[in-house]
């Protein structure tokens, strides 16, 4: 199962905080429907009905099915650049 690092759950949870106004609220990661190996990440207020959830300290994100299963190795982490720009990144787990 994917898993989350700390930076990575502060990031969430105030991305989703802001966009969704739920506390329920969390990134969604799907397989883009032209590439299956590329991702569309979007905020959303709940997951949808098929996602898998993987939690972290109060940060939610939702996974669906192909991309749960292209990224069960995987880390996610986040950082904020200077400009204040969030960059997530899929990592091989440690």
């Amino acid at each position: 199962m994917l898993t989350i690092t700390d930076n990575a759950a502060t990031v969430v949870k105030d991305l989703a905080g802001r966009a969704t106004g739920s506390p329920a609220g969390g990134l969604r990661i799907s397989a883009s429907e032209t590439d299956t190996s590329n991702f569309d990440v979007t905020m959303i207020p709940a997951p949808e009905a098929e996602d898998q959830v993987v939690e972290n300290d109060g940060a939610h994100v939702f996974l669906e099915k192909v991309a749960a299963e292209a990224l069960a190795d995987k880390q996610l982490d986040a950082i904020i650049d200077d400009e204040g720009a969030v960059r997530f990144s899929v990592l091989a787990r440690a």
